[in-house]
């Protein structure tokens, strides 16, 4: 009997040690910030190698990276360090607060859209979310913890420039800004752009184990539980662009690529559709997730300058149909 005991007890434990591994396993999987690699500038997502447009982005990059930029950096809402890249353009210039994508850097995603700001004469802030580049922390939360960062860097430069403020972001900087647009935002913030958002932490989750052919129904729980006990947030907090842009208060702009196959098109849809009287919404034939200004950068330039030009009076539009 003892021994039949001590094997149960044994099995009961070694099943509960997999369990917790494989828990483990999923936040690293999905939740957990790589070093080395990740941030590495030049490692370009797969579309962006095999169509032909390797060339073109290494040299965007580039040119980013050779701008002069001051190191600035503040302290989360619960404690991380964060950094980030501010390039200043001419005093009292609007400041445009770029957030890049999940497990991207600044130069990356924004080696186009930055290109553009510094042509309108914007003062630009890139901030490195919270576990990429050399912000602190180790999880990536989708948008539950990065939104409120967002609004951190929003008080940080409406209190250092007393600027107007343009948010951008893409992909999950996209979902970022957006959720971010129900938090308590300076007035000085005029415009939200999104490239390629998602809707919410937890549907871009279960698209991504449906896009690969995973059990999304079966995986969701120890995902959600993987973020509670190893990353330290909640998945079921109500963090949701669509019900944040429903309420937002500034104007919005939506670009999303129509071949994306990551972050479908249709999730920047339902986000438009929830507040058509603020959200301009376009679409780009050919382009796959987040390369919309790379397939057509001289619409891309002017969908993008007509916008800022509208929530941002201080600049000074001239030809319009002029690329940077």
């Amino acid at each position: 009997m003892r021994k039949a005991f001590k094997k149960a007890m044994l099995f009961s434990a070694a099943a509960a040690g997999a369990a917790i591994g494989g828990v483990h396993g999923l936040y690293r999987y999905i939740f957990r910030s790589p070093s080395g690699r990740q941030n590495d500038d030049y490692l370009l997502p797969g579309p962006f190698r095999s169509q032909g447009l390797r060339a073109r982005s290494l040299a965007l990059i580039d040119a980013l990276n050779s701008h002069p930029f001051e190191k600035v950096g503040i302290t989360s809402f619960d404690g991380l360090a964060l950094s980030g890249r501010y390039y200043h353009t001419s005093d009292g210039a609007p400041v445009a607060i770029l957030c890049h994508g999940y497990r991207g850097t600044p130069s990356r995603d924004f080696c186009g859209g930055a290109d553009i700001c510094f042509f309108l004469g914007c003062n630009v802030l890139l901030i490195e979310q919270r576990a990429h580049c050399s912000s602190g922390g180790h999880t990536i939360t989708f948008g539950v913890n990065e939104r409120r960062d967002v609004l951190s860097w929003c008080n940080w430069a409406a209190e250092r420039f007393h600027a107007p403020i343009l948010l951008a972001g893409i992909s999950m900087g996209g979902a970022a800004v957006l959720m971010a647009s129900e938090l308590d935002l300076p007035d000085n913030v005029r415009g939200i752009v999104a490239d390629c958002p998602y809707t919410s932490p937890r549907a871009i989750i279960r698209r991504e184990c449906e896009r690969k052919h995973f059990p999304a129904a079966l995986l969701m729980p120890p995902i959600r539980l993987s973020a509670r006990l190893f990353g330290g947030f909640s998945l079921s907090e109500p963090v949701n662009a669509v019900e944040a842009v429903r309420h937002a208060r500034v104007p919005i702009l939506l670009i999303h690529g129509e071949e994306d196959d990551y972050v479908p098109c249709d999730m920047s849809r339902e986000i438009a559709a929830a507040n058509p009287k603020l959200v301009e919404f376009h679409t780009f034939p050919g382009a796959w997730h987040g390369a919309s200004y790379l397939v057509n950068t001289e619409r891309y330039t002017r969908i993008m300058r007509a916008f800022c030009y509208r929530v941002l009076p201080e600049l000074k539009p001239d030809d319009m149909t002029t690329a940077p």
